[in-house]
């Protein structure tokens, strides 16, 4: 056994070096040391039984336990694996891009790392994939989590992103899902984005199904993640809501605004200007606050005209350039 390993400019693995495998199975890890060698038991069961070509994409995101050193040793033990080690922790959505990166199946499957997914259901995903959806996305019908601080939560927020996305899918944020190959060829995901996935997906017309999963829970540790998280799912909707309508034309979304505070500065001035002239009231005294206000109106409204440009601009330089990635690789394992 021997490892190959990339350095931080190195590109990922693609299907001319080794056949391409039918199947990838991502998995970004994070301080999992105490469940990951049943996982990969179980995942490696799993594919076993479903598929003769089957690859495994271990991404370690930054920990600080014995997971590297276990992820090590399943490389050199295993042909099937790949081990992705980041230089920190990233989170989960660089994580699940240095994956998505580095996977060369034709299907890519996505869970957690954590047990609360069931590798057994994989097969399930697949079968959909084969009935011709391009994303099937898993839907926790009965959640384990904390009724209060979790699930009430994570039903509001995924109400709210269906009808901002207008994708309707009932559970946004689980990790368990499987996609064609293609459909990730043009995701480009930030921050927290990778809750949005079927969202962003359905932009370029991806054909997306659910299917129920069960949520075991986790076996050992606590969640990484907690009510605080709410905020960030709040900003990241507003972007993925004007991605949705506006990433392709931002002007018509700021030239909407200009034309509404330039439109109240021009009433505003027609008024003061009346006042002015045919009733010669001198408006600094008489309405000094409201001249203020029509001034205010009107430089904003030339900021929203100038920001709409600029994002123009942007848009253009985003279509016609190449994308830089999120996340720094140490280095990539895989058996030869």
């Amino acid at each position: 056994m021997s490892s190959n390993k990339s350095d931080i400019s190195a590109q990922p693995a693609e299907s001319g070096t080794h056949n391409r495998p039918a199947v990838s199975v991502v998995i970004p890890l994070h301080n999992e040391a105490t469940t990951l060698n049943e996982l990969y038991e179980r995942v490696r069961a799993t594919m076993e039984r479903s598929t003769p070509s089957w690859e495994l994409v271990l991404v370690n995101d930054g920990s600080t336990d014995d997971t590297p050193r276990i992820l090590n040793s399943l490389y050199k033990k295993d042909p099937r694996v790949m081990v992705v080690h980041l230089r920190r922790n990233y989170g989960q959505t660089p994580a699940l891009m240095a994956g998505f990166h580095h996977a060369c199946g034709e299907i890519i499957v996505s869970l957690d790392g954590d047990l609360q997914h069931a590798p057994e259901e994989i097969p399930n995903f697949l079968d959909k994939i084969g009935e011709g959806y391009d994303m099937v996305s898993g839907w926790r019908t009965a959640r384990s989590d904390a009724l209060l601080t979790r699930t009430i939560p994570s039903r509001i927020a995924n109400w709210l992103i269906a009808k901002v996305s207008g994708v309707d899918v009932h559970d946004f944020g689980t990790t368990f899902k499987a996609y064609r190959r293609e459909v990730l060829a043009d995701l480009h995901l930030y921050g927290d984005l990778h809750r949005f996935v079927p969202a962003l997906v359905a932009l370029n017309g991806a054909r997306i199904v659910e299917l129920p999963i069960k949520d075991m829970g986790r076996n050992q540790g606590k969640s990484h993640y907690g009510l605080s998280r709410t905020f960030r799912v709040a900003f990241d909707l507003l972007t993925v809501g004007f991605l949705r309508r506006y990433m392709t034309r931002p002007l018509h979304f700021f030239g909407k605004l200009f034309l509404g505070f330039f439109g109240l500065s021009g009433l505003i001035g027609l008024f003061l200007a009346y006042r002015k002239f045919i009733m010669g009231i001198d408006i600094f005294t008489a309405h000094g606050p409201l001249a203020l206000l029509g001034s205010v109106l009107m430089l904003t409204s030339v900021q929203f005209l100038a920001i709409g440009l600029l994002g123009e601009i942007l848009t253009r330089i985003y279509y016609e350039s190449q994308g830089k990635r999120i996340y720094s690789v140490r280095e990539v394992c895989r058996s030869e």
